[in-house]
Formats: C-alpha cells, sequence, structure tokens
C-alpha cells in the first residue's frame, strides 16, 4: 500500500514527522521497521533529541532558558508509537538516486500538487 498526501499552511519539518507517524498508524501489529529518509529533522529528532526531551520531561533547555519544543504535538504522538514498534532509522543523503527515497520525493511533490490544484472556497 502506498499513501501521500499534502496539508495547507505546514512546514517541511511537520510533513516528515506526518509521513513516519501515518507509516507508524498504518500497521495493524507490533512490529520492527526500518526508517530510511534523507530528512536530519527526523534524524536527529529520533537519536538525539526525544530521548532528551523526555528525559527534562519535555522541555528543551538552551543557554538562555526554557524554550517550547516545535511541533511537540507530534513528537509526542511519534513517542506513543514508538512505544508499540520498534523502529531503525537508515540515513540517506536526499537526491542521491536511493530508489525508495526518489519515490518518496516524487509522491510528496504529486500530494502538493494536487493541493495546489483544488479549487478553494469563498
Amino acid at each position: 500500500m502506498v499513501r501521500s498526501g499534502a496539508e495547507p499552511q505546514t512546514t517541511n519539518n511537520r510533513m516528515e514527522l506526518m509521513a513516519v507517524i501515518r507509516g507508524l498508524e498504518a500497521l495493524t501489529r507490533p512490529s520492527e521497521v526500518e526508517l530510511i529518509t534523507d530528512s536530519t529533522y527526523v534524524g536527529q529528532g529520533l537519536t538525539q533529541w526525544l530521548p532528551r526531551w523526555k528525559a527534562q520531561g519535555w522541555t528543551r533547555r538552551t543557554s538562555s532558558g526554557r524554550k517550547p519544543i516545535k511541533n511537540e504535538d507530534l513528537w509526542r504522538r511519534l513517542d506513543q508509537l514508538l512505544q508499540i514498534h520498534r523502529l531503525h532509522y537508515t540515513p540517506v543523503r536526499g537526491h542521491s538516486g536511493h530508489p525508495e527515497n526518489q519515490r518518496c520525493d516524487r509522491l510528496a511533490v504529486q500530494a502538493y500538487q494536487r493541493y495546489l490544484q483544488r479549487p478553494r472556497s469563498s
């Protein structure tokens, strides 16, 4: 099964996270998953930031004090899904010819273009 989508008024980082979340939500039983992505945002979040945020009670501490976690709602949902599924993160370079990554890029562009072509309600 192949799924793709787009949302209005969002960011690339939110869409990268949503792709992982929707993929994990589509699984019908606890699974071991290999996540192949060119998103350094998702990769760093999974390997570095998420464990630290959880250890610090879902806060982001900086030298100038505590700051809100960007996309915290999605990171928390992803964390819930990671309690069910075992995820292995494999980074790839974007636009490097990796077949699945190239396919995902094409699907993302197609989804966004379909969204732009929808008639807008007044």
